[in-house]
């Protein structure tokens, strides 16, 4: 598939998700295969800063059981990854235990943020949603 550019834009294969029990969900990942493409693109690459971030936080815990201290700037990088790690996973495992449960994960976040709670990790925000993130993080 080409776009206007003349770019050539990857296609995900959603054949697999053509079982008896999943062909209605195959069905409408194909009618928007480019919308779906582009979503798990956007999940995958805001994962893979998450998993950076965790590799710096590592790094920092390293220089503190070595060094015996770290900045304040060390130090709030790290608290926020434990906290978007602690998100992640208050968010993840109880969604892939319920069956059927990731179609209501859009509303609970919705829902939570209306509330006043954050549910998304710092990789999934936007710079609206949080001035304060550096700029290596959005």
């Amino acid at each position: 598939m080409e776009d206007k550019n003349n770019k050539t834009k990857e296609e995900i294969d959603f054949s697999y998700f053509e079982t008896q029990e999943t062909w209605e969900f195959s069905e409408k990942l194909k009618k928007h295969g480019t919308k779906a493409t582009e979503v798990m693109k956007t999940f995958v690459s805001k994962m893979g800063t998450e998993a950076k971030e965790t590799h710096e936080a590592s790094k920092i815990i390293v220089k503190f059981l070595k060094e015996g201290t770290v900045n304040k700037e060390e130090e709030h990088e790290l608290k926020t990854q434990i906290y978007d790690l602690f998100k992640m996973a208050g968010i993840g495992i109880p969604f892939m235990l319920i069956p059927g449960s990731t179609l209501l994960m859009p509303f609970l976040i919705k829902l939570a943020n209306k509330r006043g709670i954050d549910l998304l990790p710092s990789a999934f925000k936007t710079e609206e949603d949080n001035p304060d993130l550096p700029e290596g993080s959005k």
